[in-house]
C-alpha cells in the first residue's frame, strides 16, 4: 500500500488537499497533508523562526512518522513552491522513499532558494530587493481574490473554490523564498513523476523539445525511472480537478506514466533536425556576427526577410537555431523568391530573456538593414513559436521599412507560468497598434491548446481593430509542422504565405 504525503504550494497549507486525499484513501490507500509551520494554523510560529529548513524538518517529521515495519510505500508530492521542502526531505531519507512527484512545478537544484522560482518576474525582483536590503524575517503578503492568477492558472477552478483559496490564504515567511536548498545528491536515485498542467503553459510536448535540443542539464529526464502526466487544467489541481488528480497520483505510484525520447545515436532526429519539407537552392551562408545571410545570385539591393526562431532554447543547445533545417530552409526558399533570407541567434534561453532577445533581434535587424546587398526600406520580419511574444515592439511601433510581419504557430500572449503578465510583451495587445502593417499568420489546426487559445485572442482583437492580418491555416497541422507532418498538408501553406510576404516586399 502506499501512503502519499503531500506538500502544497506558497500561502496554502493542508486544506487544499482534501477532496484529493478522501479520493486517495477511498482508493485504498493513506494520505497525510503535510501542515507547514507558519502557513498552517496547526503550526503557528513567528516568520523570523521559519524558513526552508523549517519545512524540509516538517516534512521529514511526516516520513518518520510512518511506521518502517508497515511497508507502505511513501510517495512524496510537492506543488509549487512544496517541491523544495519534498526535495530536502527525500535527500535526507532517500531510502525511505518510493517515488517524490513534482506538481506542476519546477526543477530546483542544489544551492538555489525557493524564490528563483516565483513566476511572477516583477515580484521576483522586488523580493531579491528586500533580501539585499536585508529584509529577511518578514513575510510575502498572500494574493487578494483577483490576484491568484500573478502565481499560476487558476483554469478550472470554481468560484467557491477560489473563495475558499483566497480566505484560507497565509502570508509566506520569506525565509522560506530566500533559503537555499542544500541537496547531498541521494534523492537522485529516488524515481520522479512529473505532473504537467496544460493550462498553466507547460505540456509533455514542450518538455520533449526542451529535451531534444540537448541541454545535458535536461538529460535526466529520459531515464527509465522518470514519468510524466499531463493534465488538461490550470495550476491547482486539487482544487480544479481532485479525482483526476488522485487518478493520476496512484498510476505514478505504480510506476505509470509518459516516458521522454532520449537524444542520441539510436533516436530518430528530432523535430527541429529534420529535413525542410522544400526543395530550395543550395546557397552557402554569409555569417555576419549574429546574422546567417542567404543570398541569390544577381545584382542588388534585394529586399529581406529575417527568420527569427523560437524559444526559449538553452544556451548549450547545438547546433544553434540559426543552422536549423527549418531556418535554413525558410532563408532558402526566401532566396529561391528573390529575396535575401536571414537567420539569426538571439539570447531567449530562458522566460526572463525576452528583454535580451528583442535586443538581440533589434541589433541583428540593423545588420541586415545595413548590408549594402540589402534594401533597407523593404524587410519583413518572420518569427516562430515562443518568439511570437517579440513580435509586440514590431507591431507597437512599426517602422515604415518594415513591410510585412509574418508568425508561424506562435505563442501571442504569455502563459500564467511565465509571471509575465505585466510584461509589455502581449501581442494581443499590441495588434491593435499595428496600423497598415500587415500580418501573415500560419495557424496550425492541430495547435496545443494553451498556444491555441493566445493565437484565437490575438485574430479577434485583429478583426476588432480591422488590422491588416492574413490567416494561412494549416487545418491537420500540429506545433512545428514543417518538419512533423506530411508534406501534402504543409506545403502549399508554405508556398502561400511566403508569396504572400514576397508581395508585401515587392508591391
Amino acid at each position: 500500500m502506499q501512503v502519499f504525503i503531500m506538500v502544497a504550494g506558497v500561502f496554502t497549507g493542508a486544506h487544499v488537499w482534501q477532496e484529493t486525499a478522501a479520493r486517495l484513501v477511498a482508493a485504498g490507500s493513506a494520505a497525510h497533508a503535510v501542515p507547514l509551520t507558519g502557513l498552517d494554523p496547526a503550526r503557528p510560529a513567528a516568520p523570523e523562526h521559519v524558513g526552508l529548513e523549517t519545512h524540509i524538518e516538517d516534512v521529514i517529521a511526516a516520513i518518520d512518522a510512518v511506521d518502517v515495519t508497515s511497508e507502505q510505500e511513501i510517495v512524496l508530492v510537492g506543488h509549487d513552491y512544496g517541491i523544495h521542502p519534498v526535495l530536502g526531505a527525500a535527500d535526507r531519507r532517500a531510502e525511505r522513499i518510493a517515488r517524490v512527484v513534482y506538481l506542476d512545478s519546477g526543477m530546483p537544484q542544489n544551492g538555489v532558494p525557493a524564490l528563483a522560482a516565483v513566476p511572477d518576474q516583477a515580484l521576483r525582483a522586488q523580493l531579491a530587493e528586500r533580501a539585499e536590503a536585508g529584509e529577511r524575517d518578514g513575510v510575502l503578503s498572500p494574493p487578494a481574490r483577483d490576484e491568484w492568477g500573478r502565481w499560476g492558472s487558476t483554469a478550472g477552478v470554481d468560484e467557491a473554490a477560489l473563495e475558499r483559496l483566497t480566505a484560507l490564504a497565509a502570508p509566506q515567511p520569506l525565509g522560506t523564498l530566500l533559503q537555499p536548498l542544500r541537496l547531498t545528491g541521494a534523492v537522485t536515485a529516488v524515481p520522479v513523476t512529473g505532473v504537467l498542467c496544460a493550462g498553466n503553459g507547460a505540456g509533455i510536448g514542450l518538455v520533449q523539445r526542451l529535451v531534444d535540443f540537448g541541454d545535458p542539464a535536461l538529460a535526466a529526464l529520459t531515464q527509465p525511472q522518470v514519468t510524466f502526466f499531463e493534465l488538461p487544467t490550470g495550476h491547482w489541481p486539487m482544487l480544479s480537478c481532485p479525482a483526476a488528480l488522485a487518478d493520476v497520483l496512484l498510476r505514478a505510484a505504480a510506476g505509470e506514466g509518459h516516458r521522454l525520447r532520449a537524444v542520441g545515436d539510436d533516436a530518430p532526429p528530432p523535430a527541429h533536425l529534420r529535413p525542410f519539407p522544400l526543395d530550395v537552392p543550395e546557397l552557402p551562408r554569409d555569417r555576419r556576427g549574429r546574422v546567417d545571410l542567404y543570398v541569390p545570385d544577381g545584382d542588388g539591393p534585394r529586399p529581406a526577410v529575417v527568420f527569427v526562431h523560437g524559444g526559449p532554447v538553452p544556451a548549450g543547445a547545438r547546433p544553434r537555431p540559426r543552422e536549423w533545417p527549418t531556418l535554413v530552409g525558410y532563408a532558402r526558399l526566401a532566396a529561391a523568391e528573390g529575396m535575401i533570407g536571414a537567420t539569426v541567434d538571439h539570447g531567449l534561453h530562458d522566460i526572463a530573456d525576452y528583454e535580451r532577445a528583442a535586443a538581440d533581434i533589434a541589433a541583428a535587424v540593423e545588420v541586415v538593414r545595413g548590408d549594402a546587398r540589402v534594401d533597407a526600406d523593404r524587410i519583413a520580419l518572420w518569427f516562430f513559436s515562443g518568439a511570437g511574444l517579440l513580435t509586440t515592439d514590431w507591431l507597437t511601433r512599426p517602422p515604415a521599412w518594415l513591410r510585412c510581419l509574418a508568425a508561424s504557430y506562435p505563442v501571442l500572449a504569455p502563459f500564467p507560468a511565465w509571471g509575465m503578465a505585466g510584461s509589455r510583451f502581449h501581442p494581443v495587445r499590441a495588434v491593435e497598434e499595428a496600423g497598415p502593417l500587415p500580418v501573415v499568420l500560419l495557424r496550425a489546426g492541430l495547435e496545443a491548446p494553451e498556444i491555441a487559445a493566445t493565437v484565437e485572442a490575438f485574430v479577434a482583437t485583429a478583426d476588432k481593430c480591422a488590422a491588416r492580418l492574413e490567416v494561412v491555416d494549416v487545418p491537420n497541422g500540429h506545433h512545428g509542422f514543417e518538419t512533423v507532418d506530411a508534406p501534402e498538408e504543409t506545403v502549399p501553406a508554405l508556398r502561400h504565405a511566403m508569396r504572400s510576404v514576397v508581395a508585401h516586399l515587392t508591391g
